[in-house]
């Protein structure tokens, strides 16, 4: 009977202790947090001010390593090109956990009327280009600054490291040119010291402030961006039948490849996509060119199903011409290969409370998997990871009428950063202290 009792007596004075330390920390981190919001918004404009392309992100990345150095935590820089990664060591010994945020801006011109909007030319693809943070790295950035800021000052109470990791060229590499987190994983980001868990968050301008959106398994499909380069026959366009034209060759092809999806594959099972972004061909009207360039996208959330797409584009593009007397040279993929990010349930479930009690217990809400890409998924298959979404329309504006993200109008409510300190904060303190 009594050693009963003694057990049940440690046993509550483990949850007490366990309680108390919660308590210290949940009444530690909030002054913190709220210290490092006005810089949180003044860092996200500076960047919104200033984008950078991906893997030119070296202005981005010298800011952040000052930040870090500031705070003594330990910096490496150069990492996948511009990558910025600070290591901090926390007072107790335990686990690693990574936090990572993507640098990168768009060739996209903003035309969002703002004090910090972006007035940035640059060249993409040989063509000159608006550079603007379309999609919100900007934020994820200057969050993940706040976060190191409000850990470090923390540090002898963490359990274990915190490894943040600013990675660059999220948007895709320039063609001929890695980069990016796979890029990143090869480097050995992941390792020295090695990472136990990865957590990452994607600010969303159709979902309200205050609200955190997630999903176990795949949350984001695959991507591979593809390119089809149709050769025919020049000829005088008056006398089509003298040579083979491509712009003929290359219409059937995208009407074949719309098949694909709508007859081919088991829509019930997962969703996918191909889609053609960029046709070009030709330079007069009379002249029927002797070649055609096809530039698309393929998104799958099942991996056998991605397999069979890039197969049938190519029986169907080659076959196509082929019935035309015209070929093909078929790039799959042409720059840009990312698998589906996938969150490991059981990171999930274990996070989940913590989530909750940032946002409240109704604003934590589960969603369908989206066709959109991500290339956490790279770090995601090393390791078990957890991606999310944190809401950031303004709570004023219809979802409906709210920008989309890679358009000249993209915005967000920066009341939106502070829930993201908040989240990836106790994310990595509690997953570190259990």
């Amino acid at each position: 009977m009594l050693k009963n009792n003694s057990k049940t007596l440690l046993i509550i004075i483990a949850l007490l202790i366990t309680t108390s330390l919660q308590a210290a920390k949940k009444s530690l981190l909030t002054p913190l947090i709220n210290q490092v919001e006005s810089k949180v918004i003044d860092w996200r404009r500076h960047f919104h001010a200033n984008p950078e392309l991906s893997n030119r992100e070296f202005e981005t990345a010298k800011v952040i390593a000052e930040h870090l150095k500031s705070l003594g935590i330990e910096v490496q820089t150069g990492v996948a090109h511009t990558g910025v990664v600070g290591i901090l060591k926390g007072g107790l010994p335990g686990k690693v956990v990574a936090l990572r945020a993507d640098m990168d801006a768009l060739p996209v011109t903003e035309i969002v009327d703002l004090p910090f909007a972006s007035k940035v030319k640059s060249t993409y693809a040989g063509q000159n280009v608006g550079v603007m943070h379309a999609c919100g790295h900007d934020t994820h950035v200057a969050i993940l600054m706040g976060v190191a800021e409000v850990l470090a000052q923390v540090r002898q109470t963490i359990p274990g490291t915190v490894k943040f990791i600013f990675q660059p060229a999220e948007e895709g590499a320039p063609e001929g040119e890695e980069g990016g987190a796979e890029l990143m994983v090869k480097q050995g980001v992941l390792k020295s010291p090695d990472v136990d868990a990865i957590f990452g968050l994607h600010i969303s301008s159709k979902t309200p402030v205050g609200v955190l959106s997630y999903r176990p398994g795949g949350i984001m499909a695959s991507v591979d961006d593809f390119r089809i380069r149709v050769h025919g026959k020049q000829v005088h366009g008056s006398t089509p039948w003298n040579g083979v034209d491509p712009i003929v060759v290359s219409a059937q092809i995208i009407n074949s490849l719309q098949t694909i999806v709508s007859r081919q594959m088991p829509l019930t099972k997962q969703a996918a996509v191909v889609t053609i972004g960029s046709i070009h061909g030709g330079v007069r009207s009379n002249i029927i060119p002797a070649e055609v360039e096809l530039i698309g996208t393929i998104r799958a959330l099942d991996s056998s199903m991605r397999k069979q797409i890039h197969r049938k584009i190519r029986q169907i593009a080659t076959n196509v011409a082929a019935s035309m007397d015209a070929t093909v040279d078929i790039d799959i993929p042409m720059a840009s290969s990312y698998p589906v990010t996938y969150n490991t349930p059981a990171l999930v479930e274990h996070m989940l409370p913590t989530m909750r009690r940032q946002a409240g217990e109704n604003n934590v809400v589960l969603i369908d998997a989206i066709t959109g890409a991500e290339d956490f998924s790279f770090f995601a298959k090393e390791i078990p990871g957890f991606y999310f979404f944190l809401g950031g329309k303004p709570k004023n504006v219809k979802t409906k009428d709210a920008p989309a993200h890679h358009t000249p109008e993209f915005f967000i409510d920066e009341s939106s950063m502070k829930l993201g300190v908040k989240t990836l904060s106790h994310m990595a303190l509690d997953y570190l202290k259990n």
